[in-house]
């Protein structure tokens, strides 16, 4: 009787970890430009029905997260992968937001060190709201102690091997630097108990780090902002579905969802998944604004 008494007890907490229930939520499956009826990249982690992590926050992004019922009181971090206006430009919005809601504690926000190009998460953060230097000023308590929702950032610095940036209960969270031709970009590995969600961001796949990051992932989300044919300096910034379906023959997720879906790329699902395919057997699925996968 002990001896059962001790393995449910030892059992217990990797029954409630198999019963988290974990999703992800695409609430922008587009890129930076008009006429491709989606908005910019942003995604949603769903943890027990509550939005805990939000990966980047590009154009029309607020909006979709109002459609979907997301809750900033819930969130626990943002994810930057990098800054590029359609990565980032709707957080201003999201701040704002928070005014009208409970939302309290502190807010954490990582992303990219700075190098020539671009500049730090950090530095990012306060351009957009210090006191009496933001853009938008006005939002700088969030800043400096005196609003209810405090942001705090993390610069990460670039690193060819993943580590571990947060960690909060059952859930950790791992970064990797990748390739994005000049700019400093960042994929990100979200584990929660034995489940994982990873996330390449707009890469190249010089660095053929992402490949480690998400190795054995339940789902892969890769973002297919160019066609096979591509030449010049969009192969410097993004993968070739070839590239994709190289990266997943190594990584072996589960799932691959190709998302950031730009007009270069929109009808051509066909001629995307038969490159890809060459590599991967895995289920591949096309992101659209809204799609909502369940962690299996």
């Amino acid at each position: 009787m002990k001896k059962i008494l001790f393995l449910m007890v030892w059992l217990s907490p990797l029954i409630l970890l198999a019963n988290t229930s974990v999703a992800l939520q695409v609430l922008g499956s587009g890129g930076p430009e008009s006429g491709d009826k989606r908005a910019s990249t942003a995604y949603i982690i769903w943890i027990d029905g509550k939005s805990r992590i939000l990966i980047d926050f590009g154009g029309g992004a607020s909006l979709r997260f109002e459609e979907v019922n997301a809750n900033i009181a819930d969130l626990d971090v943002i994810l930057l992968t990098h800054l590029h206006v359609d990565h980032t430009a709707d957080l201003p919005a999201l701040l704002k937001s928070s005014f009208f809601t409970h939302a309290s504690g502190k807010l954490h926000i990582f992303g990219p060190d700075k190098n020539i190009f671009m500049p730090s998460t950090d530095d990012f953060i306060e351009r957009l709201f210090k006191n009496a230097k933001g853009a938008w000023q006005y939002l700088g308590d969030h800043l400096d102690g005196q609003a209810r929702l405090q942001l705090k950032t993390h610069n990460i610095r670039k690193n060819h091997k993943a580590s571990l940036i947060y960690k909060n209960g059952s859930m950790t969270i791992q970064a990797i630097s990748v390739h994005h031709g000049p700019i400093p970009a960042i994929a990100y590995r979200v584990n929660i108990g034995n489940k994982s969600i990873t996330f390449s961001g707009d890469m190249s796949g010089q660095y053929h780090t992402l490949e480690t990051l998400a190795k054995n992932t339940n789902i892969l989300v890769a973002h297919n902002a160019v066609p096979q044919n591509a030449s010049g300096v969009a192969t410097q910034l993004h993968m070739k579905p070839s590239t994709i379906g190289q990266i997943a023959q190594k990584a072996t997720p589960k799932k691959l969802i190709l998302s950031h879906r730009m007009l270069r790329t929109l009808g051509k699902e066909k001629e995307t998944k038969r490159e890809i395919r060459k590599y991967y057997k895995g289920p591949i699925q096309f992101a659209n604004d809204k799609s909502y996968y369940k962690v299996r």
